[in-house]
């Protein structure tokens, strides 16, 4: 087959029209990479490899834009790339972003148990939860949750939870049920709950 012309068609692609089959639009930097011009002879083998590598290279540009929003675990990475892209070259890329250093598991499960906890102040249940639906491995998980395992610092993030944000719901038995339901789908066990509005006067008058 031969390439018959190469043409800007929009932005960065380019249009390469071969004689025997339809157009193919790919990047400048693969049209530069593999050194397509006009009256190239290009074998059928050789043109399934330059599409590919286009498009991995779509794959890796993807990647990089999903890393720039926020970070991601490799797990959730994958998931997100797979939606448009190959299995094999989605692993490929997430492979290539762990080497370059733009993911990192145990980086990412530190950062993320610090927002979860100190920030959201999430209790264990939720917060496990969350890193799990983020793809990270078990063994990152458990050592990332480990500073955070102490009792003491549990009600304490929740004495600050309830302070700030429900404290004033705690004037009747209606409230308390509703604060107790949503702390609970926080993530934190009845027990600690308990524990920590048991520090307020609940005790409401009730008609004979």
């Amino acid at each position: 087959m031969k390439i018959l012309s190469v043409s800007q068609y929009k932005g960065t692609t380019f249009c390469i029209e071969i004689e025997g089959v339809p157009n193919v639009y790919i990047g400048a930097q693969t049209v530069e990479k593999y050194s397509l011009k006009a009256g190239l002879e290009l074998p059928r083998a050789a043109l399934e490899e330059i599409q590919y590598a286009d498009l991995e290279r779509k794959a890796n540009q993807r990647a990089l834009h999903i890393l720039a929003a926020r970070d991601c675990s490799f797990t959730e990475l994958y998931r997100k790339l797979e939606k448009n892209y190959p299995k094999e070259m989605c692993l490929n890329v997430c492979r290539r972003m762990a080497e370059l250093g733009y993911i990192n598991d145990r980086a990412y499960a530190v950062k993320l148990a610090r927002q979860l906890f100190e920030v959201k102040k999430l209790g264990m249940i939720k917060a496990k939860y969350e890193m799990k639906s983020r793809g990270l491995p078990p063994s990152v998980i458990e050592e990332a949750l480990e500073p955070y395992l102490d009792e003491e610092g549990t009600l304490e993030r929740l004495e600050e939870l309830v302070e700030k944000k429900y404290e004033r719901y705690l004037t009747d038995e209606k409230g308390v049920r509703k604060v107790k339901a949503a702390l609970a789908r926080a993530g934190y066990s009845y027990d600690s709950i308990n524990a920590v509005l048991d520090m307020y006067d609940l005790e409401f008058d009730k008609e004979e």
